[in-house]
């Protein structure tokens, strides 16, 4: 007898539709199982026969095959058991073949029939809403997460005995409601770091806002003591907060890793801060069937790399074409993977390895020394960070005077504003950010008056710079022009941009 349930596979951040057919035939007693199964799934047999075995149900031995298609789909994960063990069961005639239709199933069982929580639901309920599935039954500890996704009705259940009664119609699973909207529209908690904490460092704060606005990257450079991580964490106090489309797809990427809140859903910003000691595939994404890396998890957030030289050179060239196109794209035998990383990175770093050149009476370096140290970025890497600035000791006179700094609240309505005129500029073209321009779009979302294409050609001159660190130039004075409300680049938006490009262009 035949019999198929609907299930899901974890491709990347995606998920692609699984069926799992099953056939229970006369002939010698064997359990088999195909459709390009990784080891894990086809240890789900024993796991199945067990459970079920365990949840009170005594089955005739017979030939059982089970096939999970498309075979072209490589099936990784513990998820299939909960839908292979409902096939096997609908094949032998235990519950009903039509009470499977329509209804995805996805979870791990143990031997005593409990179901176990697995990672990447998110983005199976949305697959299921997409074929058409009105149901999931899933683990109860994914249901939370399973219920951000509204169109579908999610059933969280401990045990497979409790889907068997479910299906077989002796007692009906409880639906699991989560109302997203209630999480966006709850009193945002104020955060307990905050730019009034900062004393002094005006031009950086005035940096990071340019930054926020534009989404741009930003490199910080200074001795050690003045404040350049303590700035970098507060970051994400000034961002707009996730849209709920933004947040359902970051959440997505903590799913399929495991990282998700028992919430089901990310409502702030990411801010990822890696440890230099970090490879290359952790920063990436990888392995044997590949899962996201930092700078996906830095996805639609913050990516802060702190003391930049440190990081390997070969885990900072793993940033350059992320960066520049917003994913990454890893090939394997079992297939290829796209992770999104749209983030907005920023780093810092000290002027030269103990930290205080050129102030000759504490630095120790030799004047090679600090150009080696400086050198361990390389000049296709700095010219993809937009802003670059110097961050200064803080005087005594700044640090314990009276003086209010601005709030991170009065920032935050700022980058606001100009993100609100970016959107408005951008409604319909697929752009987002001004850092998104490419230079296709330049000359007509950042054309210049007589004067200040004097200007920008003196600066391209003297500064000797790259084509796209000149492009990335007429960003930043686009995103200046908006933070201060102006339709048109002028001359003193582009004279600010300069200050935010490296006094000497190989450092």
């Amino acid at each position: 007898m035949y019999s198929e349930a609907i299930s899901a596979a974890v491709c990347g951040v995606e998920s692609r539709m699984i069926l799992v057919e099953a056939d229970v035939a006369n002939g010698l007693p064997g359990f088999s199982m195909v459709g390009f199964l990784s080891s894990e799934v086809r240890e789900a047999q024993d796991r199945v026969r067990t459970a079920i075995h365990n949840s009170g149900i005594r089955l005739e031995a017979k030939k059982v095959t089970v096939n999970l298609a498309p075979g072209d789909v490589r099936k990784s994960g513990s998820g299939f058991d909960l839908p292979i063990a409902v096939a096997v069961l609908a094949a032998y005639g235990v519950i009903p073949r039509e009470a499977l239709r329509e209804t995805l199933f996805a979870g791990e069982l143990g031997l005593d029939g409990r179901i176990n929580k697995i990672r990447g639901i998110l983005g199976m309920v949305m697959e299921a809403r997409k074929a058409g599935c009105k149901t999931c039954i899933l683990p109860e500890e994914n249901a939370a997460e399973g219920a951000m996704i509204e169109g579908v009705k999610i059933c969280g259940a401990k045990s497979l005995k409790e889907v068997l009664d479910h299906l077989t119609g002796s007692s009906k699973l409880k639906q699991t409601v989560s109302n997203i909207e209630e999480k966006f529209q709850k009193e945002e908690e104020k955060d307990k770091i905050d730019f009034a904490d900062i004393r002094g460092q005006r031009l950086v704060k005035r940096a990071i806002e340019i930054a926020a606005a534009g989404m741009h990257n930003i490199l910080i450079s200074g001795p050690p003591g003045c404040g350049k991580s303590m700035m970098a964490k507060r970051i994400p106090t000034i961002l707009p907060p996730l849209s709920r489309e933004e947040a359902l797809e970051v959440s997505k990427i903590y799913s399929v890793a495991g990282l998700l809140p028992e919430e089901g859903l990310l409502t702030k910003r990411p801010f990822r801060m890696p440890h230099h000691t970090i490879s290359g595939a952790a920063m990436a994404g990888g392995g044997f069937v590949p899962g996201p890396g930092e700078i996906s998890f830095a996805h639609r957030g913050v990516l802060y790399l702190d003391e930049l030289p440190e990081y390997q050179t070969e885990v900072l060239e793993v940033l350059r074409q992320p960066m520049e196109d917003g994913q990454v794209i890893l090939s394997r035998g079992g297939g290829t993977y796209v992770f999104p990383c749209e983030f907005m990175l920023a780093a810092s770093r000290n002027p030269c390895k103990c930290g205080y050149y050129p102030d000759r009476t504490r630095c120790r370096c030799t004047e090679g020394e600090v150009e080696r140290y400086l050198h361990r970025i390389s000049r296709p890497l700095l010219d993809r960070i937009d802003l670059h600035v110097e961050a200064e000791p803080v005087k005594y006179e700044e640090l314990t005077g009276e003086r209010k700094e601005e709030t991170s609240e009065i920032i935050r309505e700022r980058v606001l504003l100009a993100r609100q005129r970016q959107e408005e500029r951008y409604r319909g073209t697929g752009l987002r950010f001004n850092r998104d321009l490419t230079p296709a779009h330049l000359e007509e979302y950042c054309s210049l008056g007589e004067g200040e294409a004097r200007l920008m050609a003196e600066i391209y001159r003297k500064k000797e710079l790259t084509a796209r660190a000149f492009h990335r130039l007429l960003k930043v004075s686009r995103t200046i022009a908006d933070l201060e409300g102006s339709r048109e680049i002028e001359s003193h938006h582009i004279s600010e941009a300069v200050l935010y490009r490296p006094i000497k262009q190989l450092m």
